[in-house]
């Protein structure tokens, strides 16, 4: 199977962009945009580091994440697996994209920039929940924002599907996969029970 090598020959396969497609783009968040990132409770955050890429899945209660002004967005970390991956990887290269969604809404909001870790307790006290913080809030400037056609969500019926979580493996399946004498019905129903009381 041949790759295509060059930007030439991937220009000539797909010609030029819609035109609308740039001019959407936006240097701030305008009240539109703050309107729907104010609605969305969940995003994902992709970031670019030595070892590679990080896509990480951020969820909240209510806003997922805190607009400060027309061009930051502050992020909180709440506390989980320690892994780190998307922190370490903004600690050593800044460049980030979130992806906001809304339940029932086939559009997509892109927020491309810049972003750093603090953990200034200013920043971190503000988030407060039930006596908890976050350890680390993650401030992103942006550097561009835009709508993502709807196609992709309509084409997978992302809203308008049944359930169908019945079909696929849970995460108690994937450690099973690991370790055959795992309890993986033990590990769903405490984890189910963890979540539904909030992680924080």
């Amino acid at each position: 199977m041949r790759a295509i090598e060059n930007l030439e020959e991937l220009e000539t396969l797909y010609g030029p962009a819609v035109q609308g497609a740039l001019d959407k783009v936006q240097p701030v968040i305008t009240p539109a945009y703050r309107r729907w990132i104010e609605a969305a409770r969940f995003l994902v955050l992709t970031t670019v580091g030595p070892e590679g890429t990080d896509a990480s899945p951020r969820g909240d209660a209510a806003e997922v994440v805190r607009v400060k002004d027309d061009r930051t967005v502050w992020l909180p970390d709440w506390r989980g697996n320690n892994r780190t991956d998307s922190l370490r990887n903004i600690v050593r290269d800044g460049r980030v994209s979130l992806m906001f969604m809304v339940p029932g809404s086939n559009n997509v909001v892109r927020l491309n920039g810049r972003a750093l870790v603090t953990a200034d307790e200013t920043a971190t006290g503000s988030f407060e929940q039930n006596g908890k913080h976050p350890r680390s809030v993650i401030i992103v400037t942006l550097e561009e924002i835009y709508f993502q056609c709807a196609k992709a969500l309509m084409r997978s019926r992302l809203w308008q599907a049944e359930d169908e979580s019945d079909r696929v493996p849970t995460a108690g399946d994937f450690i099973r996969e690991l370790d055959a004498d795992f309890d993986a019905r033990a590990y769903d129903d405490g984890y189910a029970d963890y979540a539904k009381d909030r992680m924080w």
